[in-house]
């Protein structure tokens, strides 16, 4: 075997350097840590805003609502639910210990006036009572969930009868730009479906009163059900 050049050597030294960075910039995607998770916390925070604000409109917030967001990420999402709900209360839980200090350094002033609390959890055991909130949201967050329906179940248990959940993202199965979302979606090991398959997640999951909303130009989806009773 041929000794390697010295520019060979570079090379192969700048590509695996590039990989590691890619690999290592997907993983704070899925779990941001405290320091350079902080970046994509706030790229996500003003990425995700628009299609938040798409989301919203598909459910009725009152003003004294208890609310929760699953994976709240950088906290903008609880900033924005805390402005409609102004005499209730907005409560965040993320499993990554970076998003949960983003959470609560963009919500301080809330926190401390008692209007929003963060806790670090995972959504497959939720840190809350039974029965607690008027809404649960969840966005950009239910690609990876370990398991979706019990998941979802997960949820229900904390929602009030009547309650409702709220799932939100910016890919769906066959979307408007699904095809090039899906590679680095699979890289994530996170879930690809399409509209009919969050109809019969929510309906298998125990929820009610199922709905399905598709921005199809931009690839949008939203789904909303609610608890029984």
């Amino acid at each position: 075997m041929l000794p390697l050049s010295k520019h060979t050597i570079g090379q192969l030294l700048y590509y695996g350097a590039v990989a590691g960075f890619a690999i290592y910039a997907l993983q704070q995607v899925r779990k941001p840590d405290k320091w350079f998770g902080r970046f994509f916390l706030w790229i996500m925070n003003m990425s995700h805003s628009s299609l938040t604000d798409w989301g919203l409109q598909h459910v009725q917030i009152e003003e004294n609502f208890t609310i929760l967001d699953v994976g709240c990420g950088g906290g903008r999402t609880i900033q924005k639910l805390a402005a409609r709900a102004g005499k209730g209360k907005v409560c965040g839980v993320d499993y990554a210990d970076g998003s949960v200090g983003a959470s609560r350094a963009k919500n301080a002033q809330l926190i401390q006036a008692g209007r929003v609390e963060i806790k670090q959890g995972s959504v497959s055991q939720l840190p809350f009572a039974d029965n607690q909130f008027d809404l649960v949201t969840a966005v950009e967050t239910q690609y990876y969930w370990p398991d979706l329906v019990k998941d979802m179940q997960e949820i229900l248990r904390v929602l009030k009868p009547g309650g409702t959940l709220l799932v939100i993202a910016e890919s769906y199965k066959k979307g408007a730009y699904n095809a090039i979302q899906q590679p680095v979606m699979k890289l994530l090991k996170s879930s690809n479906l399409g509209l009919d398959d969050h109809r019969q997640l929510f309906s298998a999951a125990g929820y009610m009163d199922v709905q399905v909303f598709a921005e199809r130009t931009r690839g949008w989806f939203c789904g909303t059900g609610k608890k029984p009773g």
